[in-house]
């Protein structure tokens, strides 16, 4: 029997503040890569929660998504899959934000023809699709998520 396809199931989330968009620089492998903030399920953890904690840990911001954007399957081989579960969050300024993970480097307030620019150092294909996806109005309620069996 083949083994069991398991993907990572992962949060993210686009915050938004008068059209720029906070991404986290991260050093992976030698090299600067830009992700939204987000990372994985912890185990007895509603996805709000992991989109909660991500953000705090990633960015140092204490903040509840207004929705989702999206859910998208990934791979980024064959033996590496996510199931990424991407939220929004439209701020009224650009707040600063400093990282609590020593694997982020800094958090960055950039426009969307920035975060273009730096398309090569994407951490994934998401992270743009993410945000073009936020900004034709893909969202939809927290309502759509049911946690109440953890």
């Amino acid at each position: 029997m083949p083994d069991r396809y398991k993907p990572n199931t992962t949060v993210a989330c686009v915050i938004e503040s008068n059209g720029r968009f906070l991404l986290v620089e991260e050093l992976i492998e030698g090299g600067i890569k830009y992700n939204q903030p987000a990372g994985h399920l912890e185990a007895n953890e509603s996805l709000v929660d992991a989109c909660i904690r991500e953000v705090k840990e990633e960015t140092g911001l204490v903040i509840k998504p207004e929705g989702l954007t999206a859910i998208y399957q990934y791979s980024a081989s064959t033996h590496l899959a996510f199931v990424r579960y991407t939220f929004y969050l439209t701020l009224e300024k650009c707040v600063i934000s400093e990282p609590i993970d020593p694997a982020i480097q800094a958090c960055k307030w950039l426009t969307y023809a920035e975060i273009v620019a730096l398309k090569p150092q994407h951490r994934s294909p998401l992270v743009l699709k993410s945000i073009e996806d936020y900004k034709t109005n893909k969202r939809y309620p927290l309502e759509i998520l049911n946690d109440q069996w953890l």
